[in-house]
């Protein structure tokens, strides 16, 4: 009841918490950047930059922060639109693992599980790439592109022939604009 009645003085006096001490305290309340608990939504054109295993009593708290090129994630957070996944450390973000997202370009690799931004292509396959998790070249689409396996074909084009020997025998086709 305290905690409740200092957060309506809070908000009606227009002083603050800080979220790093709501996070520790352990509430779950939305915040646009800082530390959360779980079950917080991360706000649009948010990533989770690090996690506290004991933060929020014990549950955990993430570091919401906004998106940048560049910029280290931990594994659950969201793909921000417009950007890929180009790294992998296991270790990263206190054992959890750690993304590393960047600015869509073209002659991009990326990491598997990352989103193919429109207009892009997958042309090329590495095995090994990522740390292990694979790693796709991401082109802009254009005629006569060989493409992989899922990678999306964009409106006004279509796949024709094929090659099994294509992105690393994982098989390509011809993309041609119709």
């Amino acid at each position: 009841m305290v905690g409740a009645v200092a957060m309506l003085a809070a908000v009606f006096t227009g002083t603050a918490t800080s979220t790093a001490g709501a996070a520790e305290a352990g509430s779950a309340g939305a915040t646009a950047g800082g530390w959360t608990c779980p079950g917080t939504a991360v706000p649009p054109g948010y990533v989770i930059t690090a996690f506290n295993r004991s933060g929020c009593n014990g549950s955990g708290s993430w570091l919401h922060e906004p998106a940048r090129d560049g910029i280290w994630t931990c594994t659950y957070s969201p793909v921000v639109a417009g950007y890929v996944i180009t790294g992998y450390i296991r270790s990263g973000c206190d054992g959890i693992g750690s993304w590393q997202h960047k600015l869509a370009r073209d002659g991009i690799w990326t990491c598997g599980g990352s989103p193919v931004v429109a207009g892009y292509v997958i042309t090329n396959y590495i095995k090994n790439g990522c740390d292990g998790v694979g790693s796709w070249y991401h082109q802009l689409v254009r005629n006569g592109i060989w493409t992989c396996p899922y990678s999306p074909i964009p409106a006004g084009y279509r796949s024709t022939t094929y090659d099994a020997n294509g992105c690393s025998g994982l098989g390509a086709w011809l993309t041609v604009r119709v």
